[in-house]
């Protein structure tokens, strides 16, 4: 069973995203390098345009929305022998009428990605004068299906707050919320996910990778920007959990290969040192940063179930105050001790951790003071046979074994998944005219051919060590000193730690005046922040007036 969907910290959870695709490709090992039957449908220009409209707080944005793909090729491609010039198309013209047949025999040998994207651009106006943000969430593997129909897209479906959302019919309602009051907007499905697809010699050595999906995403922007003429308007990103991760890779190749300065980037549910994941910290033993960054968490989580022993402290924020000073303080510097802690310590620190987390002293005695993200989310509630979500530590289900030792599934992914899924599907053909014979892909297959390897930013070679994409951000800031980072995340999601987060950004390899340059905003929510509804009112806000504040538009 899996435990989470969006982000993939270990490979243990990679594993879980495997296990996600129902559609996985049984034959590859047979032959990966066959081109799929069907697959030159990906491949050729069938964009389609479609008007329509959306209130935003009180205020109708009327739109243009474009759904279609762009070919983008890895970075070894020859772009002289066999050239793909994208041509340059206004948000308001058709891109159906120069449409491209498919691919040509010569290029058939090279691998490729179909990028679908949604474009959804403000109608009226100048478009060099509004601001354009390029979203997209994580997984890696997963479609940008969350962020458009949860987060900032026109229209939002629909789910339970904290508990298992109901079967279909589902609700598709105006977003009141989206994006589209402040920037235009440019959903993007990473390669082999939702309507993209890849092809060719080696397909997914050629995409599937730290610095081979960030050059895939650096080739989709420059070519966007072209055909949409959108060279001089103000460019943000926004990525969510792995999408983070790839936001600094990308920022990096976009400042220094591409000379293309962004106004700001928007992290959701932050990940960028993969040593600091909670989900497996047992395997990496002597790095206790992942047991100190996640403890905030089970204390925010265990003051939501009413799991912590004595009075519940009324002030949250507050509380986890207290709760990061002891994880940073006392906590920290028993975990160093390792071995040489004496009894009486270790004792000391398990009633701390008990009084934080809930958990039986005996038992947080027994785990060697080290509780990881899965036998947190199992014995929170474990005495009642309940597992409690990873992704959102509000939700809570059923546990699949009370014997195990760490939760087998995520209850927040099985609550909410299906109404994406199916709303999406709804959507983008009956609102979109796009997908008709087509197959929506959740998740790609990734966890076989998925390569962590990272070229950090100033160094020759990947290094051999476990994602670290901090340099990445560190040396796109000191490029463009004016570039902007916005931090967000919520104190109940246990796949990226908020705490984690605020820990990375302090550890910046940057001039301590620019840490000025990032902002901070936490939510009562989980890793889906926009799950919760007065946690997606407060990040469209916060989001807004960042773009607002960002885009150098003030004089023009």
């Amino acid at each position: 069973m899996q435990r989470g969907w969006l982000l993939i910290a270990t490979l243990s959870v990679v594993a879980t995203i495997a296990c996600a695709d129902n559609n996985g490709n049984k034959n590859q090992d047979k032959d990966r390098n066959k081109v799929e039957p069907a697959v030159a449908q990906y491949f050729k220009n069938d964009d389609t345009a479609t008007d329509s409209n959306v209130t935003v707080e009180g205020s109708s944005v009327g739109y243009h929305a474009i759904a279609g793909t762009i070919i983008v090729h890895p970075k070894d491609w020859d772009d002289v022998t066999q050239s793909t010039e994208a041509e340059t198309v206004t948000p308001g013209a058709s891109t159906t009428e120069a449409a491209d047949k498919g691919p040509s025999p010569q290029k058939e040998s090279g691998a490729r990605a179909a990028m679908f994207y949604v474009y959804y651009a403000k109608g009226g106006g100048r478009s060099e004068e509004r601001p354009v943000t390029f979203l997209f969430n994580g997984g890696p593997g997963s479609s940008t299906v969350w962020l458009h129909m949860g987060a900032f897209g026109p229209r939002r479906v629909i789910t339970a707050d904290d508990t298992h959302t109901p079967a279909a019919p589902y609700k598709l309602v105006n977003n009141d919320y989206s994006l589209l009051d402040a920037s235009d907007l440019v959903f993007i499905d990473a390669p082999g996910t939702g309507f993209s697809r890849i092809t060719g010699k080696e397909k997914e050595k050629a995409f599937w990778g730290v610095d081979q999906d960030g050059w895939a995403f650096s080739e989709f922007i420059t070519q966007f920007l072209t055909k949409y003429g959108r060279w001089n308007s103000p460019k943000f990103l926004f990525g969510e959990s792995y999408g983070t991760t790839r936001a600094a890779v990308l920022a990096n190749m976009l400042e220094t290969d591409r000379s293309i300065d962004l106004n700001g980037i928007m992290l959701l549910s932050q990940i960028f040192n993969f040593d600091m994941s909670a989900d497996s910290p047992q395997y990496n033993p002597g790095v206790d940063l992942p047991y100190m960054l996640a403890l905030p968490t089970y204390a925010a989580s265990a003051w939501y179930h009413n799991r912590l022993p004595g009075k519940r402290p009324p002030d949250l924020h507050r509380f986890l105050g207290e709760v990061q000073h002891f994880a940073m303080g006392d906590y920290s510097q028993a975990l160093q001790a390792g071995a040489a802690l004496n009894n009486k310590q270790r004792l000391v620190v398990a009633n701390r951790l008990h009084q934080y987390t809930g958990l039986p002293v005996w038992y947080i005695q027994k785990a060697d003071l080290r509780i990881d993200g899965g036998m947190f989310e199992q014995n929170l509630q474990g005495n009642s046979d309940i597992t409690t979500g990873r992704l959102d530590t509000r939700f809570s289900g059923p546990a699949m074994d009370p014997l195990n030792k760490e939760a087998d599934y995520d209850p927040q992914s099985a609550s909410i998944s299906s109404a994406y899924v199916s709303a999406f599907n709804d959507y983008v053909r009956k609102q979109l005219n796009y997908g008709f014979g087509k197959q929506y892909k959740l998740f790609a297959d990734v966890f076989r051919s998925w390569n962590f390897q990272h070229k950090v930013a100033g160094v020759p070679i990947p290094l051999p060590q476990a994602t670290n994409v901090i340099p990445d951000i560190s040396t796109a800031m000191k490029y463009n000193p004016n570039l902007h980072i916005m931090l967000t995340g919520g104190y109940f999601d246990l796949a990226t730690p908020y705490y984690e987060g605020v820990y990375e950004m302090r550890h910046l390899q940057i001039p301590k005046k620019l840490q000025r340059n990032i902002e901070y905003h936490y939510y009562n929510s989980g890793h889906m922040v926009y799950a919760h509804e007065d946690s997606l009112k407060q990040i469209h806000d916060h989001a807004a007036d960042f773009i607002r504040r960002a885009s150098n538009l003030e004089n023009r």
